[in-house]
């Protein structure tokens, strides 16, 4: 028999309680990626049927917008290696496989987890401005978001890893 989803599996060490959707999300993302990317081949992570982005765009997208919005929900600017991360990730890499873009999104969920392991609950509520523009979020917000948009990007994976 198969494991539960993971928000089925009881909380996560270390995770504040109201964060603990969060946490739960992005480890369900992580287990969706592996199932999902490990039987893919290098030309098929890159194929881009009826001109769809392509799996490896979603999973380095995924990955790069945890880093980038756990980086608003700090506080935080973005960085240049920040900024050039984004900008890349619209380039097709022949180099990449499934075990690098895996490896990249598992290092952002680590380092996402360790971020929510210290995230005080009193701040969920407090002003964030994301962006060049400072558009108004929040803490909560911010953190949920990532978490929701890397679901957003392995339902792509899931639906073109059919196609491909």
């Amino acid at each position: 028999m198969s494991k539960p989803e993971v928000w089925l599996r009881g909380p996560v060490d270390g995770i504040p309680p109201l964060l603990q959707p969060v946490a739960h999300s992005l480890l369900q993302s992580r287990e969706e990626l592996e199932a999902r990317l490990a039987p893919l081949t290098p030309a098929q992570l890159r194929a881009e049927p009826s001109g769809a982005a392509s799996i490896a765009f979603h999973a380095r997208h995924a990955a790069g917008s945890v880093d980038r919005l756990f980086t608003y929900a700090r506080g935080e600017a973005l960085s240049d290696a920040q900024r050039t991360v984004l900008a890349s990730e619209t380039t097709a890499d022949p180099t990449l496989d499934a075990a690098m873009l895996l490896a990249g999104f598992d290092a952002r969920v680590e380092r996402a987890l360790a971020q929510l392991r210290t995230t005080d609950e009193r701040s969920l509520t407090e002003a964030r401005r994301v962006g060049r523009a400072g558009l108004p979020s929040t803490t909560v917000g911010l953190l949920f978001h990532a978490a929701e948009h890397a679901q957003r990007h392995l339902g792509q994976i899931a639906t073109l890893a059919k196609i491909v």
